[in-house]
């Protein structure tokens, strides 16, 4: 049965699924029609980061250049530029076992590509979504439906999956940032050249 969360929410993952070794993490939206002239291409990250909140070097870095990292703790599937269809417009797999002991939250995002050369903000986004599901079942474990609060924004942090002792949590963060992906980067300690 899925539990669906609202920001803010927590829920404990591996306490209360022991059998959750890898976790699909599927995230959707659609984009609102209008005539601006430009295709939209949203994309989704994540960031793996220490203790202090800070990636500790570039391979901690998730995104469509950069497809895997940590030990092959957190897999991106492949970048999907046009969101079209129903279901998951990107997901990212992680593998709970094999993600490195500096790593104590992975931070899940997703930016809109060019979003400021195409005058478009997630105000122009609807039904974003994150749902997570035990890859080896396919049962979906839990749905965070994002809702309309963006307006001029161009990157969310959409969750955050991170370590409480030996097990891990789920938080539903929902939070907007300006900037694209390059507030992000600097958000979490990585150089934008």
């Amino acid at each position: 049965m899925t539990i669906n969360l609202s920001k803010g929410q927590r829920i404990d993952l591996t306490k209360t699924n022991p059998g959750l070794k890898r976790a699909i993490i599927g995230l959707g939206w659609d984009t609102n029609k209008y005539s601006g002239g430009y295709d939209f291409d949203l994309d989704a990250s994540a960031f793996l980061v220490g203790a202090n909140g800070k990636v500790i070097n570039e391979k901690d870095f998730v995104f469509y250049n950069n497809l895997e990292g940590a030990n092959g703790s957190v897999i991106h599937t492949g970048d999907n530029r046009t969101g079209e269809g129903e279901g998951d417009d990107e997901q990212l797999i992680m593998i709970f076992d094999k993600v490195p002991e500096h790593v104590h939250k992975v931070a899940i995002t997703v930016t809109i590509h060019d979003a400021l050369q195409r005058a478009q903000n997630f105000g122009q986004v609807s039904n974003a979504f994150v749902r997570l599901v035990n890859e080896e079942t396919n049962e979906e474990i839990l749905r965070y439906d994002l809702g309309e609060e963006f307006s001029i924004e161009t990157a969310v942090v959409v969750c955050e999956i991170y370590r409480h002792g030996s097990e891990w949590k789920f938080s539903a963060v929902g939070s907007g940032f300006q900037g694209g992906l390059a507030a992000l980067c600097k958000n979490y300690g990585l150089e934008v050249g």
